[in-house]
């Protein structure tokens, strides 16, 4: 165990990137409202975030970059280079800074249940303690700068709420049948399209691409790592679709017609663990915000750093101004109880046309002989990256006219 630990690569942070509290609040709320039914679109998601996570790997293994720096230099015109320079900042750097406020609420609300909630009076204004907490650990672990105690962090945290819902989904016994047809049989109940939407976006993140683009080219260098790649991105993240799974099968068994606030969902955990399941799951959802809230800020400054063309390390002060900025943000938008809804929507129009852009571009790229050379697209991976383009497009276009009201 502790060998396969010490080999673990980028796709540990990937994955803790998609649990985050988002996560743990759709997946339970699928799993209240629709049982067992919607456990095929999970598996989907994970298959094709495994194709596009292994894709990005790939690239930032043979090229020695991530997915924005080859945007400015591999992208002969020049317009559609600025057009995709500007909308992957707005995207990335505007979305990330208001999603980061959700992630630290989210490990707010676990903290308060923990210890109480903690208000601080400012002249007029009251502080939330946690929030700066919160935004104090996120500063303090990017800071130091070292990939290796980043990914332990990271495994550890959450490990703990991992193990407690995977335990929990086997603990209840669901049915089998109901089980396989879940996951087998697609269907769509009523009213059920926009929590498959959602779960989709929790799992196929666009940051993500990004991140785990960059973070490969710094770990591994040359095509003898990419086996070591591809194993880590199909462990890593196979393991993310358990544990999202596992969180689905475990609401199931709630008796409730629906969740109302996010420690209701303590009520999946009590099989198992009786009246502590509402400090497992606090615990539990601070461990998935504060990991959240590392990782997207994380991943805009290695975009800011791509588009930009710093060439910044992750301790340089370009690098850290970047990510200094998105945490203070976050911090500041779930201190004051502020709800940018007016971001989160435009952010979300944003990652509404970034993902089937993104995911042209990346199919684009890892089919470029001067960039890949033997190592570029099979046909058969070209097959899945086209399936998943599609969709997409489809799913981006839900979100936007969604947002926008027209549907």
């Amino acid at each position: 165990m502790m060998q396969w630990i010490k080999k673990t690569g980028p796709a540990t942070l990937i994955a803790a990137a998609f649990i985050g509290p988002g996560t743990v609040t759709l997946c339970s709320t699928a799993g209240v409202e629709f049982g067992l039914e919607l456990l095929w679109v999970l598996v989907l998601a994970m298959l094709a975030t495994i194709v596009l996570q292994e894709m990005a790997a790939r690239l930032g293994i043979i090229t020695g970059k991530g997915i924005a720096s080859l945007v400015t230099t591999e992208l002969q015109s020049k317009g559609l280079q600025r057009f995709l320079v500007v909308l992957i900042l707005v995207a990335i750097v505007i979305g990330n800074a208001a999603y980061e406020a959700g992630n630290i609420s989210g490990a707010i609300v676990g903290l308060e249940v923990l210890f109480g909630v903690q208000k601080l009076q400012l002249g007029t204004s009251l502080l939330n303690v946690w929030s700066v907490v919160v935004g104090g650990l996120v500063v303090l672990v990017l800071w130091v700068g070292n990939y290796k105690i980043l990914e332990r962090i990271l495994m550890v945290a959450v490990g703990i709420m991992s193990v407690a819902f995977i335990l929990t989904a086997i603990v209840i016994r669901p049915s089998i049948t109901a089980l396989l047809s879940g996951i087998a049989l697609p269907s769509l109940p009523d009213g059920a399209l926009w929590t498959l939407v959602g779960l989709i976006g929790t799992t196929i993140v666009p940051y993500n691409l990004f991140l785990h683009a960059s973070l490969v080219s710094e770990k591994w260098k040359g095509a003898s790592f990419l086996k070591a790649a591809r194993w880590d991105t199909v462990i890593a993240i196979s393991l993310g679709g358990i544990v999202s799974m596992a969180i689905v099968i475990a609401a199931s068994a709630v008796e409730s017609s629906g969740v109302e606030t996010v420690m209701d969902l303590a009520e999946s955990l009590r099989p198992v663990f009786g009246d502590f399941a509402t400090y497992l799951l606090a615990i539990g959802l601070v461990a998935a915000g504060v990991t959240s809230a590392i990782t997207a800020p994380l991943a805009a400054a290695y975009v800011v750093n791509g588009c930009l063309g710093w060439n910044a390390g992750l301790q340089s002060r370009k690098f850290r101004w970047v990510w200094l900025v998105i945490v203070l943000l976050g911090v500041v938008f779930s201190t004051i109880g502020f709800e940018p809804i007016l971001i989160i929507r435009f952010a979300q129009i944003a990652n509404g046309i970034l993902l089937p852009v993104i995911v042209a571009v990346l199919l684009w790229m890892v089919n470029q002989r001067q960039l890949l050379g033997e190592h570029r697209n099979s046909r058969w991976q070209n097959f899945m990256g086209g399936l998943i383009l599609l969709t997409s497009v489809f799913l981006g276009v839900k979100s936007i006219v969604s947002v926008l009201g027209l549907w």
